[in-house]
């Protein structure tokens, strides 16, 4: 890829930038009209809600039996157990903002906020409506909220900075979206709100500060340095300049709702997660001459360690479809 902004692929801003569409509507169009079958995994996965409900309760039980633990003791579980599963639930939040639960989307919202609980920050409304935008509008510059902005591209330019960035990932990839491109906030995310700090007080009340900090903990903990959340640099930054979206076929897919399967994910998103191994088994095809990766945490490390990768590693593109 050349320099300058005239010429397809180039890089401009620090970033990578493409005048062509995202690849997964094409791609889909082919896989369907080879192997038409694949229709057939469309639809809910019914089993979501008891899995959800389990890693609900059994998080908010251990934020229940830490209320008299010290600091260490909570550090020690909120990272090596409680991140697990809070970032479990977050990337189940993730396949319900698909409506991958049920058939009724309201259904799949009332399910997100109770998945939300644990997460101790309301936040499974508000995602929905960025995420979805991420996959319409994949890419395109000032709608995709999934891209670091040009404060991160600056600030953000060698390892203790990209590190410190690594850590606070999270934290960025909540607020980004609240501060370039604001939605007002409606009835469904006042019932997300509501709900979850009436979970935040109660667990308080009843058990004391720590429970709930075990809470935070363990979702922040998670977010950051951590195996499961190099799944945020994995799928989408670009290692690979003549690729966009990467998927991870490694072990901890089975603790993600299979979000590693990336690429199968944009090209197909109504297939709940425990079926997108399907797609690449029917079209091999279509995926095995794809980049991918085995390890999350090594990619956390090439992303971290590489002086060419950055926050700037992302395909932009223009589009007057975008709103």
């Amino acid at each position: 890829m050349g320099k300058g902004d005239d010429q397809e692929g180039v890089v401009a801003g620090g970033f990578f930038w493409s005048y062509t569409d995202e690849p997964h509507a094409s791609r889909r169009r082919q896989i369907l009209s080879k192997y038409p079958q694949i229709k057939q995994l469309f639809g809910p996965d019914y089993s979501a809600f008891f899995k959800i409900s389990g890693v609900v309760l059994l998080q908010l039980a251990t934020g229940v039996l830490l209320k008299d633990a010290g600091w260490v003791k909570i550090c020690l579980v909120a990272y090596f157990f409680g991140s697990f599963l809070n970032h479990n639930l977050f990337l189940a939040i993730h396949e319900l903002s698909h409506n991958l639960a049920f058939s009724s989307p309201s259904l799949n919202r009332w399910l997100g906020i109770f998945a939300n609980l644990p997460i101790g920050v309301p936040m499974s409304v508000t995602f929905q409506k960025y995420h979805l935008e991420h996959h319409r509008f994949q890419g395109v510059d000032g709608v995709d909220m999934d891209i670091p902005s040009l404060t991160e591209v600056h600030l953000v330019k060698n390892v203790v900075a990209k590190t410190i960035w690594v850590f606070l990932q999270l934290f960025f990839y909540a607020l980004r979206p609240l501060f370039l491109k604001p939605k007002p906030p409606g009835c469904w995310e006042f019932v997300n709100f509501s709900v979850q700090i009436g979970l935040d007080v109660s667990m308080v009340y009843f058990f004391g500060w720590k429970s709930l900090a075990y809470l935070i903990l363990s979702t922040f903990l998670g977010g950051g340095m951590h195996p499961m959340a190099g799944h945020f640099i994995s799928e989408h930054y670009v290692f690979n300049p003549d690729q966009e979206t990467y998927s991870y076929y490694g072990p901890l897919n089975y603790l993600t709702w299979h979000v590693g399967y990336h690429n199968e994910h944009h090209d197909f998103p109504r297939i709940p997660g425990n079926k997108l191994h399907l797609v690449k088994e029917i079209a091999p095809e279509f995926y095995d001459s794809l980049s991918c990766y085995r390890s999350w945490s090594q990619v956390i490390y090439m992303y971290i360690m590489d002086r060419t990768i950055g926050p700037f590693s992302r395909m932009k593109r223009k589009s007057s479809k975008a709103q």
